[in-house]
């Protein structure tokens, strides 16, 4: 019995170290990455004004672009949706559906609202999809294409579009998405700017739920009533204004949101195209973009632009919210285990040194090793292992900091963006990003870890998160 004690008590001590090292190392990065941030967010703030987008309405400065919005039953949003696309403010613009087998009125809807009628195209697969089965246009609107084929998910949907797609550049599009009107031009500047060759760049992603909407355009931005709803809006801060900003300063970006990004298409097919073997296309495919660049001795940039904004909806209920974060955790996990290799590797520079080690260990581990922190750690208080006197203040501390950080972004986004001006957004942002950790963050890690459990197990199948229409209807 001594030696079992014996065994729980190393056993526990020596997790306590773990339960250190992931809370020194995650908030540590983040500091780093708020830091960068802000240099960021004060350069971009005095060089913005000389910076405008209105020289890429020339003609011969934008770069053709083709947005591709694959939809599957999406047939309450998808007119409104492909309409606002329609009147998205860039030249050179080809819009193009890509059906993926809907079994809701998804085509027929499309069809009776933009007069299409089937015509004969030339379709050649450089990447291989599931049979494209028709294809619909309209002299109404020229530069609109609508593509049906059998259902194959969204990466072989997307790339079915990438076969259609005959420009440089092509943009993915959730067909729940709202774009600003300018944000396509803003995330094209980027790109024509760029000294080096941009394969990928996106933009940021804020919450939809609460604004106001009309004819697929925001008319009205304010906070979501639910309070589920309004964590995600600070969580969405500080992913994108801490998180993907500081990357991008790192020249270590791995994570674009496929719901808003551009992609070079030459680039793109010849590296294999968007893969069905992960539940996130977008993280697998920028992934492997990196070793393909390295491979091919290609001096590529894949950048993240704070500018440009997309609206989408986040689930409003727990039930959808743990069917997205599930499939985000095991997504990750699948792309950080079918590209093990780079872990650590000189070769991928500070995505191999710094990005990936990072979110295998505090991003894919973290949600294991947090979850066993909040029910091992009790034990180690039982145990003796750890004085109440230093696990309350180092729990509080964690807690406060993890805080603070999302602060953080929430003061970038005064200082720089202000999409929530009012002092009453302000405050009431301020006030989530403390309560985030008393509840809602244990119960995104719970879903987390639930989606590492279903990556050790084998499952692939996509959890379908179901909207509800968060946008509300602006009538004034």
């Amino acid at each position: 019995m001594e030696v079992w004690r014996h065994l729980v008590h190393y056993g526990l001590g020596a997790f306590n170290l773990v339960i250190i090292s992931y809370f020194l190392l995650g908030n540590g990065v983040y500091s780093v990455l708020m830091g960068l941030s802000l240099v960021r967010v004060w350069i971009g703030s005095r060089t913005r004004p000389f910076q405008t987008a209105e020289a890429l309405r020339d003609a011969q400065a934008a770069l053709p672009v083709t947005i591709i919005v694959p939809a599957w039953n999406e047939q309450n949003t998808v007119v409104e949706s492909v309409r606002a696309i329609l009147e998205t403010d860039y030249p050179s613009l080809q819009v193009m559906v890509v059906n993926d087998g809907s079994s809701d009125g998804t085509l027929e809807r499309l069809r009776a609202a933009f007069s299409l009628e089937p015509v004969r195209l030339i379709y050649r697969a450089q990447l291989r999809t599931r049979q494209v089965e028709g294809f619909y246009r309209t002299p109404q609107f020229p530069n609109l294409l609508v593509a049906s084929k059998a259902h194959g998910g969204k990466a072989d949907a997307l790339n079915a579009g990438i076969n259609l797609c005959r420009t440089p550049y092509f943009c993915t599009l959730d067909a729940d998405s709202v774009l600003e009107p300018d944000a396509l031009l803003r995330l094209m500047q980027s790109i024509v700017r760029s000294p080096t060759d941009t394969v990928a760049s996106g933009g940021i992603v804020r919450i939809l739920n609460g604004c106001g909407v009309r004819a697929g355009r925001v008319t009205r931005v304010a906070l979501p009533s639910k309070r589920i709803e309004r964590f995600q809006v600070v969580e969405y801060l500080r992913t994108f204004l801490l998180g993907r900003t500081g990357w991008d300063l790192l020249g270590a970006t791995m994570i674009l949101s496929g719901a808003f990004a551009v992609f070079h298409r030459a680039t793109v097919a010849e590296a294999g195209g968007f893969s069905g073997d992960t539940v996130t296309e977008d993280l697998e495919l920028i992934t492997r973009l990196r070793r393909w660049a390295v491979e091919n001795q290609r001096r590529v940039r894949m950048s993240f632009t704070p500018d440009p904004v997309c609206w989408t909806e986040c689930p409003s209920s727990a039930r959808m919210l743990g069917r997205q974060r599930r499939r985000w955790q095991m997504g990750l996990c699948q792309t950080l285990w079918k590209n093990r290799d780079m872990m650590l590797n000189r070769r991928y520079g500070a995505l191999g040194l710094i990005a990936f080690p990072f979110h295998a260990y505090v991003e894919a581990l973290g949600a294991v090793i947090e979850s066993l922190g909040y029910a091992l750690v009790p034990l180690a208080l039982v145990f003796r292992v750890t004085p109440l006197a230093l696990y309350l203040p180092f729990m509080f501390l964690g807690l406060t900091y993890a805080g603070f950080l999302t602060t953080g972004a929430i003061v970038l986004e005064e200082l720089s963006y202000r999409r929530y001006p009012s002092f009453r957004e302000f405050a009431t942002l301020l006030k989530c990003a403390m309560l985030e950790n008393l509840g809602y963050r244990q119960l995104v890690v719970f879903y987390r870890l639930q989606g590492v459990v279903q990556f050790l197990m084998g499952f692939s199948r996509w959890e379908r998160v179901v909207h509800v229409g968060a946008g509300g209807i602006d009538d004034r």
